[in-house]
């Protein structure tokens, strides 16, 4: 250890993630769980991370000169007062990165960490990373949660010169990674696409929290849930590339048939107001929105619901490239799952089974399958049980937490593997 913040033998470790949150938050708690469970095994972390719409990093104090600083639990969390979110345009999220990246930069080349963890998106994140190791030798771990820019690339979000320069870093990020984490093997290929050493990529992906969500949970619903209608959720992000338009023409179907099922959406993004508004011009009773929801109360609604719905953008890379968490909670909750999605996502239903796979944008074939669960109650038990014992035999984040360490830690003790950039 070359710092002085660790036990013996521990790791000074710099985390990098911008949209940080403990599970007080309404957003994903993976770099949590991880930070958590690196403090645990006696390694000093330091998290680095901004001021994201729906996080709570645990913090309250005031900010001095731009970030504050604190203990959370067993391990240290700097906040800069830079603010993000899913409700901002393109060109203000843009900002944001750039402003974390020179905020973080600077703390990263503050100390002598001995590995620095970054984690994408937004893919600028890698930069202090870089800082790090070009200045210092210091070795980092390059973890992907979305591949960038392959899938703003995928969605036409930015422009050829943009994703030009996003393909230039990515490719940095991956050559010089003394290890990289990828959340699915399809994150894996896109790694290996950008220069990455397959020895050095490991997959790590999202995990279900088995304490935070499972039958153990008391249950809550909504004042617009009657109490006996069926509640199918969807608890995400409400941006492009979620593709919820699909969700209002499944609710118009379902109110046409007489469905006795009520859609609930969850969250925030930057289609929130146009889905609402549109949702309210058309009279689909049958379908609500909510505020994000902090951890423990999604766990409380996911156990007084029926159903959880994965949607996304009927985008052909979405089907190996995302690895959304919601999923995980799904599981983890004993919900058994419909998802608008193909390859990894309708795999893994499969398993058990434990839900059921619709094509991507078919608005007919989400409508009858929630319908036909809805009206079956036996079948809903029986994919929940199996979705649970998926969550527990496979997804366990503990175990999954492990395994991230063991990266984190590897890559500190072998900084030769990473590469200087010619």
């Amino acid at each position: 250890m070359r710092g002085s913040g660790g036990s013996a033998g521990g790791l000074e470790v710099l985390y990098l993630h911008q949209h940080f949150s403990t599970p007080a938050g309404a957003t994903g708690t993976r770099s949590f769980a991880m930070a958590r469970a690196l403090a645990a095994r006696g390694h000093a972390v330091t998290v680095a991370c901004g001021r994201y719409a729906g996080a709570e990093t645990g913090l309250d104090g005031p900010f001095r000169s731009g970030r504050r600083e604190g203990r959370v639990g067993a391990f240290r969390v700097v906040e800069f007062a830079v603010s993000c979110g899913n409700a901002q345009g393109l060109a203000a999220r843009a900002g944001a990165f750039a402003r974390y990246a020179a905020r973080a930069s600077a703390l990263a080349l503050s100390r002598p960490w001995d590995v620095v963890v970054a984690s994408s998106t937004p893919l600028s994140v890698a930069l202090p990373a870089l800082a790090a190791r070009r200045a210092r030798g210091t070795p980092f771990v390059f973890e992907i949660r979305d591949p960038w820019p392959e899938l703003p690339r995928a969605m036409r979000v930015g422009s050829p010169p943009l994703w030009f320069a996003m393909d230039r870093l990515a490719d940095a990020a991956c050559r010089n990674a003394a290890a990289v984490v990828a959340l699915s093997e399809g994150m894996a290929e896109t790694a290996a696409a950008h220069g990455a050493d397959p020895s050095s990529v490991s997959v790590v992906p999202n995990g279900a929290d088995l304490d935070l969500f499972g039958p153990q949970i008391v249950p809550w619903r909504p004042e617009a849930a009657r109490p006996h209608e069926p509640l199918a959720v969807y608890a995400g992000a409400h941006g492009r590339a979620n593709g919820l338009d699909l969700l209002l023409r499944a609710a118009a179907l379902l109110r046409a048939e007489g469905a006795p099922l009520r859609l609930l959406l969850v969250g925030e993004g930057s289609e929130k107001p146009r889905l609402m508004a549109e949702a309210a011009a058309a009279g689909l009773a049958n379908l609500s929105f909510l505020d994000p929801l902090p951890k423990p109360r999604l766990a409380a609604l996911l156990a007084g619901s029926q159903i959880g719905v994965q949607c996304l953008a009927p985008v052909p890379e979405f089907a190996e490239w995302t690895a959304p968490n919601k999923l995980m909670d799904y599981l983890a909750a004993g919900l058994p799952v419909v998802a608008a999605l193909g390859g990894r996502a309708a795999r893994l239903l499969a398993d058990g089974p434990c839900g059921i796979a619709t094509p991507p944008g078919h608005a007919p074939a989400l409508a009858g399958t929630l319908a036909a669960l809805a009206a079956s109650p036996a079948r809903r038990a029986a994919l929940g049980a199996a979705a649970r014992a998926q969550a527990v035999r496979r997804w366990d984040r503990r175990l999954l937490a492990a395994r991230f360490c063991g990266v984190v830690e590897g890559a500190a003790a072998t900084p030769g593997a990473a590469r200087v950039p010619a």
